[in-house]
């Protein structure tokens, strides 16, 4: 090739070259109007010399470019709180348990012969009754006389009622509380053997106390 066929080669290039403007971007790959990245025939970006892989862009480098990191799993919910087995139920407390004793005390014991005040034998067995009312939550006292038939039906109701009352008012005497006993005359309505003997007189002419309560704990 002549040199004036060379040197027209070359204006022609330069005149097309003259035509397009391209420029190495800062991201340093080669681009041309619209800042548009110059890509070979099989897609690849033109790198400009200074290139290195930091600047490598998701468009042309893709294996390149840091990979956002990945979020972090949030840890697992915790178990659910499981709540706590409720108290057994406390037991009941047991029920005190009811007394009711009868005692019956003749009342040759407790008096002399148509009398109604206590003989000293008869406040020694009244003494241990009021010892045993101590030892449980007292409800009632209950103490009814009783006579034989000697003499007439309405002096030995009065006779039977002074007796249960003589009764009550020692147990007073020893701390039992008043409105807890009550006291009736029975006179002789209420016998407990024939009263055509001596034998059964003497059975009939009594005194009989009844405690009701429950045992303290």
């Amino acid at each position: 090739m002549n040199n004036k066929l060379w040197t027209s080669l070359l204006a022609a290039a330069g005149v097309m070259l003259s035509g397009a403007s391209f420029n190495a971007a800062a991201q340093g790959y080669w681009t041309g109007p619209a800042n548009s990245v110059w890509k070979n025939s099989v897609g690849q970006c033109w790198r400009a010399g200074y290139w290195t892989p930091a600047m490598a862009t998701a468009e042309c480098d893709p294996d390149l470019v840091p990979k956002p990191a990945a979020k972090p799993v949030p840890p697992p919910p915790p178990p659910p709180v499981k709540p706590a087995p409720a108290p057994a139920p406390k037991p009941a407390p047991a029920k005190p348990k009811p007394v009711a004793a009868k005692v019956t005390l003749a009342a040759d014991v407790l008096f002399d012969f148509d009398k109604a005040v206590l003989k000293p034998d008869g406040k020694s067995k009244l003494d241990d009754l009021a010892a045993k009312v101590k030892d449980i939550n007292l409800e009632v006292v209950i103490a009814i006389g009783h006579t034989d038939s000697i003499g007439s039906d309405a002096y030995n109701q009065k006779l039977s009622v002074r007796r249960a009352e003589s009764v009550k008012a020692y147990l007073v005497s020893k701390g039992v509380e008043p409105n807890r006993i009550y006291t009736e005359g029975k006179g002789e309505k209420q016998p407990v053997a024939s009263n055509k003997t001596k034998d059964g007189r003497q059975k009939n002419r009594r005194v009989e106390i009844e405690i009701i309560g429950t045992r303290k704990n």
